[in-house]
């Protein structure tokens, strides 16, 4: 039959078959009925004319609660490509597919790495002159996907731009799904016009009298489906059906017609639409089941005959989806009950199905099914299948506390997934049963844990930490654990006052932890980052060399490094961290800890390390919904745009984590914001500017002020505030800062406070500077840079030429190598002013490539092959060989064993 009133539609998608790889592809939208699946038909009869392979799979409800149900009908027809995978993503994509025993619960991003792997592989040609075969992924009904199948799919569409590939899903109107943010474009359809509506009916019911065309064509509202099905029940259609929204008046249709079939064929429909398979043979014994009697394939022949249904290869498909939900819905309970629990008595074979079958097909209390429920958790390969198997084991619960238990379960694992909606229904449902107090306090903080608590007042984390310390004291230490750490992360983003924080310490000293563990040590950096500096930065510099073993543990020891101003051990324990995170698809996490390494780096001077890191977290962030994390690597990226002297791009760096900082009062990303403004202020010689941005960062009342982090900006403080006339209130701020440097040995602080003291001073300002550049800079490149340019000036100042030339020089080339252009810029102009020239800075070949193009590069330069490159940076190996031939002449150099030269391996490379 024609399509009527898609020609743009049908002409984008031609184009997308024509030229996979342009983008990545489209998301058709629209109501039941409206067109989508006729224009997916029309896509593959194109692809299929065009010699593009074409892999499907769809969405069915009967699926939602089975992992990588659809990701295993897209794939398996590639299974035997599976074994050329490198072994992390075959174990990944075979245990997430059932193909294997492998890993617990494998990660969606560490399987979609896999899947993009695995397509990228059949798409490359046969032999060396040939070309590509390009490929089709078509995915239905994305809203009844799996989540585990759907964020794959969204993984792959984020990643399939330039490559031969491109995607056509389908998503009903009103409903999510994590494609509706993977970058696809939206084709939204929208009933047919009349003129339309009215050829479309005259071709599919050209017989159709004039009255009975009119009623049709006014119910059909102009949906397709509508308009062909209609004419089949015409007899049916009085005003109260009218009066239906059209999803339930087609459904209404289709029960009707499913109504009118004899028995074994309705028995048979209803089995076959409860099933979460396709297989007939199922199907029928099922029936039989039910029915008491033996049914042969011939009794499903009427539903053939009516349209509802099609019969090929052993396998049932209903012609639309609303068939399927029509018959159901139009049941008895009884009648679906006595079909789900034929279906289990079958599926001994596979017994998660069976399971899930007995528990639809079971009423009331049924505690034998809710355990084997709970072990269908334990073992689920995505926590989406977890989180429905122990709400639906609550609901089966012989008592108000194992449901109770069992909701606020399924509670703290969508709260790992991020599904804020699903965590207030369950913990609502929760809160109308009786609860104990560990229940009550685990129910209070599964609310407050999305975005660290950030949207929360700030007087809510002292009540938090005694809510902790009371569960703690009830004898329930693992989530009263959980609820201090959320209470530690509030006082990162936000400042609660010294009287809070200090509730909070007590607290964790209550909780019977040694002070080495890593848990401890970042609650007390976070909490306490100057009183407990010493005890922090003592067990750090001895777990050094333990790093490696466990990446969480270096995750917890990368942020107390952090807070307590060791720079250089935060890079180094967010380097591992992120590594482990890296290779096992942990994408959440290592945008955490990327963005902890980017901070770390930048802060000692190596933006060349840095750059990539910040923009690969900033785009992770995204990716895994962190919206706070995406405005810390934003800022990080003006700060290091600022160090570079890109004052335009720092400048829109600067803005844009502002804006997503300030609603939420996230303090940490407002100070680096702050920062970066000063730092181009300071470039671009606005001297005063330089010092009101900077100065802002001391005042507890603004909210760009970071309880841990104002005392370790001081260099920057002082440069802005010597040109700026204001060393009257450094002074001040130095006085301020003078007892907490007492306390503690954040080597930042330190640092920042000897360069201050050295440049502020007059009759003994050559023993300051000596002083400081005595002291372990190692690792601390920019720093040590700093110091050399300021003394340098003071020596010609104080007419000691000679002198000040060494150091000057040491500067311009410690400023050059770190691409630091402002810096090296006055270094310059120092030496000039000595009496000597400087040769012009060629641009280093790092500054010539974009962060994405740099990461590539870098790990090229190490010796890695595209596979292993793709692996590292979740990419196909054929997106790393099209960005490296376009990296190549960007640095003038025609192969890849030219990189090693010009991209030495930057300190905080993972190994």
């Amino acid at each position: 039959m024609p399509m009527f009133g898609r020609d743009t539609e049908l002409k984008d998608l031609g184009a997308l078959v024509d030229r996979p790889g342009d983008h990545s592809g489209f998301l058709i939208e629209g109501e039941p009925g409206v067109g989508k699946s006729a224009l997916v038909g029309a896509a593959v009869a194109a692809a299929a004319v065009a010699g593009v392979r074409v892999l499907r799979t769809a969405g069915a409800e009967a699926e939602q609660n089975l992992p990588f149900a659809g990701l295993h009908r897209l794939l398996y027809p590639l299974r035997r490509g599976f074994d050329a995978l490198p072994p992390p993503q075959f174990e990944a994509l075979t245990t997430a597919l059932g193909m294997s025993d492998g890993l617990d619960e494998p990660s969606p991003y560490l399987v979609g790495l896999a899947a993009l792997t695995l397509l990228a592989d059949i798409v490359l040609p046969n032999t060396a002159d040939a070309t590509d075969r390009p490929l089709l992924i078509v995915a239905e009904d994305v809203h009844w996907l799996d989540a585990a199948s759907a964020e794959v799919l969204a993984f792959l569409a984020r990643r399939v731009v330039g490559e031969p590939i491109a995607m056509i899903a389908t998503l009903r109107e009103g409903l999510a799904s994590p494609l509706s943010a993977a970058g696809l474009t939206v084709l939204l359809l929208r009933p047919l016009s009349d003129v339309d509506a009215t050829a479309l009916l005259d071709s599919a019911a050209p017989e159709l009298p004039v009255p009975v065309r009119r009623r049709v064509l006014a119910q059909a509202q102009g949906n397709p489906l509508a308009l062909i099905e209609l004419p089949t029940t015409a007899a049916d259609l009085d005003e109260q059906v009218a009066l239906l929204p059209m999803t339930e008046r087609l459904e209404r249709t289709f029960s009707a017609r499913g109504a009118r079939l004899p028995e074994p064929s309705r028995s048979a429909l209803l089995v076959a639409a409860l099933n979460d398979s396709d297989s007939l043979g199922e199907a029928l014994a099922a029936t039989g089941a039910v029915l008491g009697c033996v049914v042969e394939p011939g009794s499903l022949t009427p539903a053939v005959e009516s349209g509802l249904i099609d019969i090929a290869s052993g396998t049932v498909t209903f012609r639309h989806p609303l068939m399927r939900s029509a018959l159901v819905a139009a049941a008895t309970d009884d009648r679906r009950r006595r079909a789900h629990l034929a279906l289990a008595e079958l599926l001994d074979a596979t017994p998660d199905r069976r399971v899930w079958h007995r528990a639809a097909g079971t009423v009331g209390p049924a505690e034998e099914v809710a355990v084997e429920l709970e072990d269908i958790a334990k073992r689920a390969r995505h926590t989406s299948g977890a989180i429905a198997a122990l709400e639906r084991a609550a609901a089966l619960s012989d008592t108000p506390g194992r449901r109770a238990d069992r909701l606020l379960r399924a509670a703290e694992l969508a709260v790992d997934s991020g599904r804020r909606d699903t965590v207030a229904r369950l913990v609502d449902a929760a809160r109308t049963l009786p609860l104990t107090a560990g229940q009550e306090a685990t129910a209070n903080w599964l609310l407050t844990e999305f975005d660290d608590g950030m949207r929360e007042n700030s007087t809510r984390i002292g009540e938090l930490a005694v809510l902790a310390a009371a569960v703690a004291a009830d004898g329930y230490p693992d989530p009263a654990l959980r609820i201090l750490w959320g209470v530690a992360a509030r006082c990162y983003w936000s400042e609660p006052g010294p009287d809070i924080r200090r509730v909070v310490l007590t607290v964790a000293d209550t909780f019977a932890i040694p002070d080495g563990d890593p848990r401890k040590l970042a609650i007390d950096s976070i909490v306490a980052p100057f009183e407990r500096g010493e005890q922090v930065l003592g067990h750090l510099r001895a777990l050094t060399a333990t790093a490696g073993r466990d990446p969480e543990v270096d995750h917890f020891l990368s942020s107390a490094a952090y807070q307590v101003g060791a720079f250089d051990l935060a890079a180094h324990f967010s380097g591992v961290a992120a590594a482990g995170f890296r290779s096992a698809g942990r994408l959440g996490l290592l945008t955490r800890a990327l963005a902890i390494q980017a901070r770390g780096l930048t802060r000692v001077g190596d933006l060349a390390a840095a750059a990539p890191l910040a923009a690969e977290a900033a785009a992770f962030a995204l990716e895994t919904g962190q919206p706070f994390m995406h405005a810390t690597g934003t800022a990080v990226q003006a700060e290091i745009a600022a160090l570079r002297g890109d004052y335009a791009e720092a400048a829109a760096f600067a803005a844009e984590a502002e804006r997503n900082g300030l609603a939420a009062g996230a303090r940490p990303v407002l100070a680096t914001a702050q920062l970066a403004r000063g730092l181009i202020a300071l470039g671009e010689g606005r001297f005063d500017d330089a010092f009101d941005d900077m100065y802002r960062l001391q005042d507890p009342r603004d909210p760009s002020h970071s309880y841990s982090l104002h005392g370790y900006f001081l260099a920057e403080l002082t440069e802005a505030a010597v040109r700026a006339g204001r060393a009257d209130t450094l002074r001040e701020v130095l006085n301020g800062l003078t007892p907490v440097a007492a306390v503690t040995p954040a080597p930042a602080l330190h640092i920042g406070m000897r360069y201050a003291r050295a440049v502020l001073a007059t009759d003994d300002a050559a023993d300051r500077f000596a002083e400081a550049l005595a002291a372990d800079l190692t690792g601390w490149p920019a720093e040590r840079g700093r110091l050399h340019l300021a003394y340098g000036e003071w020596l010609r100042r104080q007419r000691r030429v000679v002198e000040s030339r060494t150091h000057l020089r040491t500067a311009r080339e410690i400023f050059d190598a770190l691409g630091f252009a402002a810096w090296s810029e006055r270094a310059r102009v120092e030496l000039r002013g000595a009496g000597e020239s400087s040769p012009n800075r060629d641009p280093d070949a790092r500054e010539q490539l974009t962060p994405h193009e740099l990461s590539i590069a870098q790990l090229a330069a190490q010796g890695l092959t595209n596979r292993e490159i793709g692996q590292r940076l979740y990419l196909s190996h054929r997106t790393v060989s099209t960005h490296l031939h376009r990296i190549f002449p960007k640095l003038g150099i025609s192969s890849r064993s030219d990189l090693a030269a010009l991209l030495p391996t930057p300190e905080g490379a993972p190994e």
